[in-house]
């Protein structure tokens, strides 16, 4: 048995989350390794919606143009009926950017795309995954995690300050911890498959026999691709037949059209939906992110991005922590991140209700524009407010200028590994520089410019006024002036 010394975070699994996850530790200098018991990258497409939220954040991770270039926007649904004629319709929200909301429509990328974008970036950042390395077993002590992992070469012990379990619904390392993973099955079984699909236009996500439980049929182009999903549910028991031919089988039954045939399967896959949230998301040292935390039905485009989200907001916290931060801080993590994919949870499920009885259309709430951490502890007002944003929302966007006369966005601002805080009408010098604290000020004597009012709109400040913005993008403080000695006190802690 080998055993290799120490490394900063040991991240299991090499999915979205897992990706994530080390590219946020990548870019900040975190020592990791990111292991993946597969032999090589996941293959299918099983989420493929990208929420406007999740690309703010791609844009901070610096992918974001790659992503969009990789796919494209959801194609137009188109219902048929029995006589052959079919009604179309938008099915999810429509609506225009904004100054504060630059992104509003979801995007559709298969996940091996998008997976694949993220790989190029942390090998950017001179990282990889470790294929072909199964996590096997672990303990934990007030010190380190020490991980057993199984490779070609045999099992190799491995030492690390953090364990991340990006592992999955049947994630080993939740199993390992003992931690309760309560829900329910939903009574759905179902199949998803990418094939190569003749016959069918691209210009559609077509649907046949909405109305029926038994017998839907939904035949989506996979943007980016020449491949076609198809999504139908399947009898709860018994062996479903994945290969083109049976495929092509249940495309001819559901439809009704003979013209129509599976050339080849590139990935396929029959399910049981549940619904299931893990009873915690921390024991000492260990973290469970992504599906390894939570399980949910796809209907909503909820998962890969709940999932994306989840790891954005945990690598900052341990990144920090192992810079010399409060440990408390990772105490947050579970408290912000379980609420949301409880909330994530109910709306999923109840999107899946809607599917079964023929209807769903989908709106503000999948975009993910909206979560927030208000309960959080990390969260601070002083004095409370009002009115306008609040500690714990998702910090806006807004144009503003440069006090040399560029245009300048504040999500620009904000991207990067550090905090940012913004000063209206205040002394630029009021707060004393910090390593990791990029300070901004609009009015005499600041760098910045509200010229369009965007920013007075979005964040409704008052003169005198502080608003502090983590590294993911969410409000941490909002203090007035004569508050200074909060502000401080507060950076202390996370900094």
């Amino acid at each position: 048995m080998n055993t290799t010394p120490t490394t900063g975070v040991l991240i299991c699994g090499a999915g979205a989350a897992g990706l994530t996850l080390a590219i946020e530790l990548a870019r900040r200098g975190v020592p990791f390794r990111l292991i993946e018991k597969r032999n090589g990258p996941f293959d299918g497409s099983r989420g493929k919606g990208i929420q406007p939220r999740t690309q703010e954040i791609f844009e901070d991770l610096g992918i974001l143009d790659r992503v969009v270039a990789a796919g494209g926007l959801y194609p137009p649904q188109r219902e048929y009926r029995d006589d052959g004629s079919h009604t179309r319709f938008q099915d999810v929200w429509d609506a225009a950017p904004t100054a504060a909301e630059p992104y509003r429509l979801p995007l559709m990328v298969p996940q091996f795309l998008t997976e694949g974008i993220m790989r190029e970036r942390l090998t950017e950042l001179g990282a990889r995954v470790e294929y072909g390395c199964e996590l096997i077993g672990f303990d934990q002590d007030a010190d380190r995690v020490t991980a057993r992992i199984a490779t070609a070469a045999g099992v190799e012990t491995v030492h690390a300050a953090h364990l991340a379990g990006a592992d999955g619904g049947r994630s080993l390392v939740r199993e390992a911890l003992g931690v309760g993973f309560p829900g329910r099955s939903l009574g759905v079984r179902a199949l998803v498959a990418d094939v190569v699909l003749i016959g069918m236009a691209r210009d559609a996500w077509h649907r046949f026999n909405p109305e029926s439980r038994e017998r839907q049929l939904s035949l989506c182009p996979l943007m980016g691709t020449d491949l076609f999903q198809i999504q139908a549910p399947v009898p709860l028991e018994g062996d479903v037949d994945l290969s083109a031919a049976g495929l092509t089988a249940m495309v001819v039954d559901r439809t009704g059209r003979k013209d129509l045939r599976v050339g080849s399967v590139s990935w396929a896959s029959a399910y049981s939906m549940s619904a299931r949230l893990a009873d915690r998301y921390r024991d000492g040292r260990v973290f469970l992110v992504g599906d390894a935390a939570h399980v949910h039905p796809p209907t909503g485009g909820q998962g890969l991005n709940t999932s994306i989200q989840d790891a954005y907001n945990l690598g900052w916290k341990l990144a920090a922590v192992m810079a010399g931060a409060s440990a408390a801080l990772l105490d947050s993590y579970e408290e912000e991140r379980r609420p949301v994919a409880a909330a994530m949870l109910g709306l999923s499920t109840r999107l899946l209700d809607a599917l079964k009885g023929g209807e769903i259309r989908r709106g503000r709430e999948v975009q993910q524009l909206d979560i927030g951490y208000p309960g959080s502890p990390l969260t601070l007002e002083a004095p409370k407010r009002s009115q306008g944003v609040a500690a714990g929302d998702r910090a806006p966007d807004a144009p503003v200028r440069g006090a040399a006369g560029q245009a300048i966005r504040l999500f620009g601002l904000f991207a990067g590994t550090h905090w940012t805080l913004l000063g209206y009408g205040v002394a630029r010098a009021g707060v004393p520089p910090r390593r990791g604290l990029h300070v901004h000020a609009f009015g005499p004597g600041g760098d910045l410019v509200d010229e369009g009012g965007h920013f007075a709109d979005a964040y409704a400040p008052g003169r005198g006024d502080w608003v502090l913005i983590r590294p993911d993008g969410h409000i941490g403080a909002i203090i007035a002036s004569r508050e200074a000695a909060a502000l401080e006190r507060y950076l202390d802690a996370v900094l």
